[in-house]
């Protein structure tokens, strides 16, 4: 598989890494980067090909990863435009639909969306999946192995899941580095030093996470087995619930999903009309 990344941001850096880590050879990889101080770091980290701009050996591909700011994406497809023929395109842009990325390369079809987050800079992310209904199974085998690269996937059956992939493992990771500010500072506030709240924070927030995992138990029952009848959890829960932590929780997160439609909407509407050309 020879792979085309257009944007060499954080995450095309673990994608490269990944696929490497994996077997995959740096000469089967290049990276159209716009900003030239970037390609000494890229070229010495991963041994791809670098280039300013897309020429015509970056063109000789069999996927493209469209791995942009969703502001930047109609800017950078505009050189695709016309010069594509069978090469899948992978977006992981978030917000951006396949119909305007489609009109943006003029009505292109085999394409596809992927929504990875953070944890794939270690080789731990989970991303949604979508594709174009018009990409063949050796084209969604291939989007399959660009991301199994940083983790594990998920194929989703509408496009629309998309939204709510971006608002539960999308911006998942902040969600629980939230909460675990809010355990490390309460550590502090019972007379725990900075590393020692640290310790005990991060290593619950692990062990707990790996337990869970590893468990054929629902969290549910998992979280009944810590919590005995009158005692510490039980208060802690009982505050929680009267503070409606879970609803915030489900509220914050439809937040997100409605987020992601809106900037669908705008950034699809900035070109024109959203729908295949």
């Amino acid at each position: 598989m020879r792979i085309t990344f257009i944007g060499g941001g954080n995450m095309a850096k673990a994608l490269l890494g990944g696929l490497i880590g994996q077997g995959y050879s740096p000469s089967g990889m290049q990276v159209v980067e716009p900003f030239a101080e970037l390609h000494e770091t890229l070229s010495q980290q991963f041994g791809v090909r670098c280039v300013t701009a897309v020429d015509a050996s970056s063109l000789l591909c069999d996927t493209v990863v469209l791995a942009v700011k969703p502001q930047q994406m109609r800017e950078a497809l505009t050189p695709l435009y016309g010069k594509l023929e069978q090469q899948l395109v992978v977006s992981i842009a978030a917000g951006i639909r396949l119909a305007d990325i489609s009109r943006w390369l003029g009505g292109y079809l085999r394409l596809a969306r992927a929504m990875p987050n953070t944890p794939a800079l270690i080789g731990k992310g989970v991303s949604g999946l979508f594709a174009d209904p018009s990409v063949d199974q050796s084209g969604r085998l291939n989007a399959e192995r660009v991301l199994n690269a940083v983790g594990s996937i998920l194929w989703l059956q509408d496009e629309a899941q998309i939204d709510a992939v971006t608002a539960i493992s999308g911006s998942g990771p902040a969600y629980v580095f939230y909460f675990i500010e809010a355990v490390e500072a309460a550590a502090r506030q019972l007379g725990f030093d900075e590393p020692a709240a640290r310790k005990l924070t991060m290593e619950t927030f692990l062990g707990a996470t790996q337990l869970a995992a590893q468990s054929a138990e629902s969290i549910s029952t998992l979280r009944q087995q810590v919590t005995s009848k009158g005692g510490t959890t039980e208060a802690a829960l009982k505050s929680f619930a009267v503070s409606g932590i879970a609803a915030e929780i489900a509220q914050g997160i439809e937040a997100a999903a409605l987020r992601g439609r809106e900037l669908g909407d705008s950034l699809g509407r900035d070109a024109g009309a959203s729908g295949h050309a």
